[in-house]
């Protein structure tokens, strides 16, 4: 268990990682339960539990908005000691309705998605578990924790996104990230310079929001997968070569790229249904809860800069910055940090 009887608001930086990711995270597995549970407004949430069953519970919270899950994520936690619960938000991975089919995002927002962790807390009879989240992952991470703190034995996070208008337009609009950029940024704008040239000086997040939710449907494509693409391809320290893809992992990447498009533009549309700096402002709920930060020093899409903000602002938090990576927690750098912090979890219950 990471000591954090101490306030500190120092932040160590580990070796170079030189394992491979399949060396670092545990041996793959396969879920002993699945289901779809109501969680009312007609959202059937995929769950599904793997692991120890009478292990300590972790619940995995993916990023986006609209990400979902992958098989490969149970693999950050010690499969004899945890009971690892992963879950589809609403809209999006095995989730139903599927924002890709034109679901109603009226019903998806922060508060809601809190509450869905409580229902699932509920529904498998947990009364405390660690909360795992990445990007996204951590802000719902961090919101559900200052709501229920009482059901959060600890938190491991990694690139801190905490929905501020800041964060945004350093990544969405023209910030600092296009300066890093200019090639993927350029291709990014190349929808709008079709679709909207006359919006271009404008809120790119807005743009993007009407264009996602037109009547053209073709547009509502070419505008997620451009939104998609540079998330993509900015998410790592060492931009990875991009797969030839197969018809059908096409008409996949489609479907993913319109639900996580779509779902992350009308969270960030509408400033993550939140106040502005409210995770930092509220961060004393996390008093007592103790906390990893995993945070890539090159971090272009959650700025390091909200790590450090929200370590000085939870004591009982402790901050690595990764020196090899940016964002992506398949990078080899990242992964081990996430290991070395559930291990050090595992003793808790």
């Amino acid at each position: 268990m990471p000591d954090t009887t101490t306030a500190s608001v120092a932040a160590h930086s580990p070796a170079i990682e030189t394992r491979s990711l399949d060396e670092i995270l545990y041996p793959a597995l396969e879920p002993y339960q699945t289901e779809h549970l109501d969680v009312g407004e007609g959202q059937r949430l995929y769950v599904e539990q793997s692991g120890n069953p009478h292990g300590t519970p972790v619940v995995f919270v993916h990023g986006g908005p609209g990400g979902g899950t992958s098989p490969w994520q149970r693999r950050f936690f010690d499969p004899a000691v945890y009971r690892i619960i992963l879950f589809d938000q609403r809209g999006c991975g095995r989730s139903t309705p599927h924002a890709a089919d034109g679901a109603d995002l009226s019903v998806i927002d922060t508060a809601r998605l809190v509450a869905d962790m409580e229902c699932i807390r509920e529904r498998l009879g947990v009364e405390r578990w660690l909360v795992f989240g990445g990007s996204w992952g951590s802000t719902l991470s961090l919101a559900y924790a200052e709501a229920h703190p009482e059901h959060v034995i600890g938190l491991v996070l990694r690139g801190i996104f905490l929905l501020r208008r800041w964060e945004l337009d350093w990544y969405y609009n023209r910030g600092g990230a296009q300066n890093l950029f200019p090639d993927l940024f350029d291709a990014y704008e190349s929808v709008l310079r079709e679709h909207a040239p006359d919006e271009l000086a404008g809120d790119h997040i807005e743009t993007f929001h009407r264009l996602l939710n037109g009547s053209d449907p073709e547009v509502a494509l070419r505008a997620a997968l451009a939104w998609s693409a540079w998330e993509a391809r900015t998410s790592h320290l060492l931009i990875p070569d991009e797969p030839v893809q197969a018809s059908q992992q096409l008409a996949e990447h489609r479907r993913f790229a319109l639900a996580f498009a779509r779902i992350e533009n009308h969270f960030f549309a509408n400033a993550g249904f939140m106040r502005e700096n409210q995770l930092i402002d509220e961060a004393d709920r996390l008093g007592g809860i103790p906390g990893v930060i995993v945070q890539g020093r090159y971090d272009v899409v959650c700025p390091p800069r909200s790590a450090w903000e929200l370590h000085r602002a939870w004591p009982q938090s402790q901050l690595t910055f990764v020196p090899n990576a940016g964002h992506g927690s398949n990078e080899a750098g990242i992964a081990a940090g996430l290991i070395e912090a559930t291990d050090a979890f595992r003793a808790l219950r």
